[in-house]
């Protein structure tokens, strides 16, 4: 299947509206892609308590997970900073976990056509995973 990267990258960009952070006011949307084509959005939740905060990239994979979608081939993230928001390392080892062979687009949200791209591997050669 072909990756249309800009057309993820707006999926995470109309995701990112639905940001949950009074607090910082960094607003995040992550969008996974499917094999079979379907597209899950997730934008970052903020608690007071900051260790509770949750990231938009997990909230899309927990989304995704949880209605039963799989197969992802690739993740796409956006804020407002400069060259675009990198996955902390919570979300990389989680899609290393559940989308190792994922493609990662970024981008900043104020420049949506420079689109900057990596692996889940790349980002995480050495993951922590269970061996069956």
């Amino acid at each position: 299947m072909r990756i249309d990267s800009k057309k993820l990258i707006q999926a995470a960009s109309n995701a990112r509206q639905g940001s949950v952070s009074p607090y910082s006011k960094f607003k995040v949307g992550a969008a996974l892609l499917t094999q079979a084509g379907e597209i899950i959005g997730g934008a970052n939740v903020e608690s007071a308590s900051y260790g509770l905060t949750c990231c938009a990239e997990r909230i899309a994979l927990f989304k995704a997970l949880t209605e039963g979608k799989n197969n992802f081939i690739a993740v796409a993230v956006v804020a407002r900073c400069e060259g675009g928001p990198m996955p902390c390392g919570a979300c990389r080892q989680l899609l290393r976990e559940y989308a190792p062979d994922a493609q990662v687009f970024i981008a900043d949200s104020d420049d949506l056509k420079t689109i900057r791209k990596f692996t889940v591997k790349g980002l995480l050669p050495s993951a922590f995973v269970l061996v069956p």
